[in-house]
């Protein structure tokens, strides 16, 4: 998966990030950043995180990785301005609180990976709302695209239907000839 951020600026201070003004120059390096992000993937999923602790945040980021799915965190305000520049159909859902994104080449899996995290980290992660295929997408609408199994599971579930009559014939087949027997 294609990074769409140097994040080596940040690791080069020792003091709080939290207190420290953004340069001009590191505010539009990460709105090209996020925009290239939103054009570049077929779906985006606005991530509210409250009381997230480091070692779960790792924890998602690493998972996400691992499905070539990206996570980056950013400012509301420049988040904004890129939503504002980016021609997205309807309307963006309200987000409140702090906010992430999450963003991928499938179209499923940014959903689906963040849905099982909200799960499992009761209120500390919960989907606010997406992009969806070039949509701007509700918080329901992004919740039922997460309830989506993956590729594979769908695979077994056809399999399994289309052998499900083929077991029935063999059955019932099976019978007539221990009635004739």
């Amino acid at each position: 998966m294609e990074r769409f951020f140097n994040f080596s600026f940040f690791a080069s201070f020792n003091f709080s990030i939290k207190n420290m003004a953004i340069t001009k120059e590191k505010k539009k390096e990460i709105i090209a950043g996020l925009e290239k992000a939103i054009t570049k993937s077929k779906t985006v999923v606005f991530v509210n995180f409250n009381k997230l602790l480091v070692k779960d945040a790792s924890i998602i980021r690493r998972s996400l990785k691992s499905e070539n799915v990206g996570y980056v965190v950013a400012k509301k305000s420049l988040f904004r301005k890129v939503l504002d520049g980016v021609k997205i159909k309807g309307n963006a859902p309200d987000m409140k609180g702090e906010l992430a994104l999450a963003y991928g080449e499938d179209l499923i899996a940014p959903a689906r990976s963040i849905y099982d995290f909200q799960k499992k980290l009761e209120g500390k992660v919960s989907i606010i709302g997406g992009i969806f295929d070039g949509e701007f997408k509700s918080q329901a609408e992004m919740m039922s695209i997460a309830s989506i199994p993956s590729l594979n599971v769908l695979r077994g579930m056809f399999v399994n239907i289309i052998n499900s009559p083929i077991q029935r014939l063999a059955i019932a087949l099976n019978q007539i000839v221990e009635k004739k027997s």
